[in-house]
């Protein structure tokens, strides 16, 4: 049997800092660098260049794109990766210009998540979005269309997809949307029992790689576990585990896809419906890396996108995560906030305390009187709220603790 070794793709990079991304254009530069890796690619050079404006036909300036000519023939480059969201223009203009595949920043991402889609559903919107994205693109021509020797920027829909009419790429959209709305209809149920259940909802965000799933892992036992791997969007689809906090106090926590600057608006629309699986919660828990020297950038990312999810108003709790790798002059920039390391050995402990210290400050405190006669919904009771102790009286239980206001409908059931 004959071994068949897959080339890797060797990749320049392209920045432009502008008068418009001064302020992030560092911080998601070096990130492309880590998408790329991500993807699979060799990063092999990287070109920078100061503008007040792009070039509106080639995006950098006609010095820089020579410069770029000869990088890509003296190293030998396979595909040239731009750090913002190239026209259908420059894209072409660019390929014309170079000779070699280039993509966006945007078609990049579109490309992980193709590769890191694992359900139905996350495959259909990645799917989606991707059609989305090409189909401005599909009246060009040359390398941008006749991609058969795969690679980055290639995953997901497929070439003979692309290749068809906008009429046919409409439909396709389309066909994706009903198939969509039916999987979300199935989520809506699941969703309305939790809601019905009285289970207190925890929803872990945060950017992309700062440990949300190493969280959710760390609270459950090894057959429950999901995928983690250091690396950018190791896990896209929404996952929710029932988590005993404190005796049999139990809520659900759902971890969702990482967030990332400059997030596709294909997939903002697209993934609508994973997020809203952490917009139906009670409580949001944002996760930060403290080890990365942007983290401030990724927290202003990470309230933006918030805020345009409508969000923004739900309570949150702030974690640092990854103590352990931060520097030691680190000062946090939320407060309050909380600092831990989920991979430490008391990380775990650290995590349900803050978590129980802050449900304590939402809570309200009730005292139920419960006959003997309905002693079996004791259990549902120390299910739903926060018991600080139960007094046996002559007829009844005497119940003191303390309950989400949004669940004390339940206390008039029992």
């Amino acid at each position: 049997m004959i071994k068949i070794e897959e080339k890797t793709e060797r990749v320049l990079l392209v920045g432009v800092e502008t008068l418009e991304n001064t302020k992030k254009f560092h911080s998601t530069f070096e990130e492309l660098a880590s998408l790329a890796v991500t993807a699979g690619a060799e990063v092999v050079a990287l070109a920078t260049q100061k503008l007040d404006v792009p070039n509106a036909r080639t995006y950098v300036g006609s010095g820089k794109l020579e410069e770029l000519a000869m990088t890509v023939d003296a190293r030998e480059i396979d595909t040239v990766i731009f750090n913002a969201r190239l026209s259908p223009r420059q894209n072409m203009a660019l390929e014309d210009a170079l000779g070699v595949k280039v993509i966006d920043r945007m078609q990049l991402i579109l490309d992980i998540f193709a590769m890191r889609a694992r359900s139905q559903e996350g495959m259909l919107q990645v799917e989606q979005a991707q059609l989305m994205y090409m189909k401005p693109r599909l009246a060009g021509h040359g390398i941008a269309l006749s991609r058969q020797a795969g690679g980055i920027g290639s995953k997901g829909p497929g070439e003979s997809k692309l290749e068809t009419d906008r009429r046919h790429i409409q439909l396709r959209i389309e066909d994706i949307d009903r198939k969509l709305k039916k999987i979300e209809k199935s989520r809506q149920l699941a969703r309305k029992k939790r809601l019905e259940s009285g289970i207190f909802k925890i929803g872990l965000i945060g950017y992309t790689n700062a440990g949300k799933s190493s969280i959710l892992n760390a609270l459950v036992d090894v057959k429950q576990q999901q995928y983690e791997k250091n690396e950018l969007f190791a896990t896209l689809d929404a996952t929710t585990k029932l988590i005993r906090l404190k005796d049999e106090f139990t809520v659900a926590l759902t971890d969702t896809v990482g967030f990332i600057q400059d997030l596709p608006t294909e997939l903002i629309k697209a993934f609508k419906s994973t997020l809203e699986e952490s917009a139906n919660v009670d409580l949001l828990v944002q996760v930060i890396d403290a080890s990365n020297p942007y983290h401030e950038a990724h927290e202003q990312t990470v309230q933006q996108l918030l805020s345009e999810l409508g969000m923004d108003k739900i309570p949150q709790l702030v974690i640092y995560n990854k103590m352990d790798l931060a520097p030691a002059d680190f000062a946090y920039t939320i407060t309050p906030a909380v600092e831990m390391s989920i991979k430490s050995e008391n990380g775990p402990m650290v995590f349900r305390q803050a978590i129980l210290s802050e449900l304590n400050k939402l809570f309200v405190p009730f005292e139920k009187e419960l006959p003997y006669a309905l002693a079996y919904k004791l259990p549902e009771l120390k299910r739903i709220a926060l018991i600080d102790y139960v007094e046996e009286g002559e007829t009844s239980y005497l119940v003191k603790g303390k309950i989400a206001p949004q669940q004390l409908w339940k206390l008039e059931k029992l």
